[in-house]
């Protein structure tokens, strides 16, 4: 089984991680993993800890020669802003009297939940682990997972549909400037490809230039913006996932890894908020006979999948993310230590992050589809899985 574990706070001194189950003989590199960490920092609306960190992986262990081994493989990301939090983030030692307990909260940050959950007397503590700077580790972790599922012909892609106010008007005008591309087993590398040359990662010239503007004013307001992005998965063959058992679903496997993005409060595979409000002959994908026996459909509401399992389609899901909770000009909220109302702090953050949560969205659903894959197909070696997918 593909799983893996992250560690590390926001300012601590790295992000370390470890994945394990991946087949051996897998190339990669720590440069193909530094493209993705890279990715993640881009977008317009980033703020200023994108300058300091430049994210950048060590592999410790689990790969020799470039190939994977089958053993765990250890991952590191040192944090180049530790530098500034040495006394504030210190292991061990006696806390500086100079070193103040905070006890204001944010209202829709883990602020408040995690330090009553856990009895913290500092609100730090719930702000280092809670903060997505841990996401950094996740998408190098995934990024291996998404260079096994590239070697045997699936690939993910994503776009960002909306950012606030700024949006596409209908659906049909997201599938005109994806469409072309879809139909290519790496089509999703082609929509991220062209996406990536927008700042904030929106395929339409029109609507890109309208959310840049957006962000403009929320900036000037002291305030955040959240959105919707794409995850699109092309070359999945059918027959991954299962209707046997409610976990092994494969889109409740999929929502659950975008849900576990920071921010993110809705998930929709397919066109499946839209068909809530539909009658089934317009919601359900009609089938055709294909070539070699093979049933083909000529749409893809369902998101390619039915019944928890991919029917060969590609595979469609969008992620929600609200606003960022830190805002430069705060909200009501409550000091824990006095009991008093008081403005919530400003931690240094983003006026928007939809383009880099679409990004990692990409990342965290690599591991759910090679671990379906491997599921169905099995092997302990990449060169025998692509033996039993060719053969099956």
């Amino acid at each position: 089984m593909i799983r893996y574990l992250t560690a590390g706070e926001s300012h601590g001194q790295a992000l370390a991680g470890i994945l394990e189950g991946m087949p051996a003989g897998l190339e990669i590199e720590a440069s193909y993993i530094d493209h993705q960490l890279k990715r993640r920092q881009q977008g317009y609306g980033r703020g200023g800890r994108m300058k300091i960190e430049n994210d950048q992986v060590r592999i410790l262990s689990g790969v020799r020669y470039g190939k994977t081994l089958g053993s765990p493989i250890a991952l590191i990301i040192e944090n180049r802003d530790w530098k500034n939090w040495l006394e504030i983030m210190a292991v061990e030692g006696e806390r500086p009297v100079d070193v103040d307990y905070i006890g204001v909260v944010r209202p829709g940050h883990a602020d408040y939940s995690a330090t009553t959950k856990y009895r913290y007397d500092d609100v730090r503590n719930a702000i280092e682990r809670a903060s997505a700077r841990e996401t950094a580790m996740r998408v190098a972790l995934c990024t291996i997972a998404r260079k096994f599922l590239e070697d045997v012909g699936v690939f993910i892609g994503s776009h960002v549909i909306r950012i606030g106010p700024a949006s596409y008007e209908s659906r049909d005008d997201i599938d005109g400037k994806i469409g072309e591309w879809t139909h290519a087993s790496c089509g999703a590398y082609k929509v991220t490809e062209e996406a990536d040359k927008s700042e904030v990662r929106i395929l339409s010239p029109d609507v890109s230039e309208r959310a840049i503007d957006a962000i403009k004013e929320v900036k000037k307001a002291g305030d955040t913006l959240g959105g919707v992005f794409e995850v699109l998965v092309t070359g999945v063959p059918s027959g991954l996932g299962s209707h046997v058992h409610y976990d092994r679903k494969i889109e409740a496997q999929l929502s659950q890894a975008i849900m576990s993005i920071p921010a993110v409060k809705a998930v929709e595979i397919g066109e499946g908020f839209g068909n809530a409000g539909k009658p089934g002959s317009e919601v359900h994908d009609q089938m055709y006979p294909g070539e070699g026996g093979s049933v083909r459909r000529k749409t893809n509401r369902s998101g390619g999948i039915e019944g928890g399992i991919t029917v060969g389609e590609n595979l469609v899901m969008r992620g929600f993310m609200k606003p960022i909770a830190t805002l430069m000009k705060p909200l009501h909220t409550v000091d824990l230590q006095t009991g008093k109302a008081v403005d919530a702090r400003r931690e240094r953050s983003d006026f928007c992050a939809v383009p880099a949560c679409s990004v990692i969205g990409e990342a965290v659903i690599a591991p759910v589809i090679a671990n379906a894959f491997v599921e169905k197909y099995g092997g302990d070696s990449i060169e025998e899985i692509r033996e039993r997918y060719k053969n099956s």
